[in-house]
């Protein structure tokens, strides 16, 4: 337990999962060999690893934990299992939102009739599925309260995406943007934010709608960026990249939570939350998508253009009291501070691309900061 955390069952459990690219040791480029990297790390990791929809990619995941001290172990070691796994295959895996180098068009997917469904269901737009994301569990058992706080979360869900944007290339092309993926993922039909709601009722009631007109293939395709677990008693938080590392994704993970137990303490008090303009939601993921935290991002409350940096650090005070009781607001600016230094992670990815103009010490960069303390691959021998 951190230093200062109090105990108790008022800070919710936490979960995350975590999405890698499977790449070629020497080339940098895309491989479909999750499955060897996931059937290497199950002695490991058990059933915290895992495939997904495409065979580019690998998932890890966590325990529900109190402490973020926790979650970051876990993440840690589940990156280390999966870039040993993957490096003993002559492979490894980077944690980055989308592919740098290789043939990501159209990917191969995973067999399956759900696979089948969704690709009768959704056509051309399987063909940008090599993206990876972090997803975060907050414990959150009363879906009408969870559906409130959903509300509140609605208008930092930009910031969060501007905080975590590691996608700036598409194969061998930089695309100007620091996040991609969010770009590709947004022609979903059932993307991006969420629509105001007010109870769990009317939550059931438009999903039921959605699958009815033929958007969704099933509770699983609900891909809002924030949404009720299908399969636990969770709010998840899907709208950031992939970090290149641990160490963010933990913080993530504390900031997220943090705001749901602020948000909670206003729908204690009443307030169902913002109706906010469409319009200006939708200004506002795109420049954070653009932007990250090197430029401007728009205050989807109000349509104001503000440095991406006064937003975080807003958003951070806001979350403030939630931080100190569960003792993480140390580790958030931290986190702060490192980004205000180092760059998000798609400013990381250029600098190193700038080096020597080499797309491929973008990957070895990527698969460094992914698992640090796993060996190079000049110091593994593959199987």
């Amino acid at each position: 337990m951190t230093t200062g955390q109090r105990a108790g069952s008022s800070i919710p459990l936490l979960g995350v999962e975590e999405e890698f690219l499977v790449v070629d040791v020497d080339r940098g480029e895309l491989v479909p060999e999750a499955a060897i990297v996931v059937d290497r790390a199950r002695p490991a990791l058990g059933t915290r690893v895992g495939g997904e929809i495409t065979k580019f990619q690998v998932e890890t995941r966590t325990d529900p934990c109190r402490s973020v001290e926790d979650i970051g172990a876990q993440l840690a070691e589940g990156r280390a299992a999966v870039q040993a796994a993957a490096l003993s295959a002559g492979l490894r895996v980077i944690a980055s939102g989308s592919p740098v180098l290789g043939r990501a068009v159209p990917p191969p997917l995973t067999e399956g009739p759900r696979q089948d469904r969704g690709t009768a269901t959704y056509r051309g737009l399987h063909d940008e599925l090599a993206i990876c994301a972090v997803h975060v569990h907050v414990e959150q058992p009363d879906r009408d309260r969870a559906v409130l706080i959903g509300n509140h979360l609605r208008q930092h869900l930009p910031v969060l995406l501007a905080l975590t944007a590691n996608s700036p290339y598409w194969p061998e092309r930089d695309t100007g943007y620091a996040s991609w993926r969010s770009v590709t993922w947004g022609r979903w039909p059932v993307a991006g934010p969420p629509p105001f709601l007010t109870s769990a009722r009317q939550y059931d009631d438009h999903v039921d709608m959605l699958l009815e007109a033929g958007a969704l293939v099933d509770h699983g395709t609900i891909f809002w960026d924030l949404r009720l677990s299908t399969n636990h008693p969770t709010l998840e938080v899907r709208v950031a990249d992939v970090p290149v590392s641990a160490v963010e994704s933990a913080a993530l993970a504390a900031l997220v939570r943090a705001l749901v137990v602020v948000s909670g303490d206003a729908v204690d008090r009443g307030d169902e939350g913002p109706e906010l303009v469409p319009e200006l939601m939708r200004l506002a993921y795109w420049r954070a998508a653009r932007d990250g935290m090197g430029g401007h991002g728009v205050d989807a409350a109000t349509g104001r253009l503000l440095p991406a940096t006064a937003l975080a650090e807003r958003l951070v005070a806001l979350a403030r009291p939630a931080l100190d009781e569960a003792g993480d607001r140390h580790r958030v600016e931290a986190w702060l501070r490192w980004l205000a230094v180092d760059g998000d992670g798609a400013t990381r990815q250029r600098a190193a691309a700038a080096l020597r103009g080499r797309l491929t010490d973008v990957v070895d960069d990527i698969a460094t900061r992914t698992a640090p303390d796993v060996p190079t691959r000049e110091d593994s021998t593959p199987a």
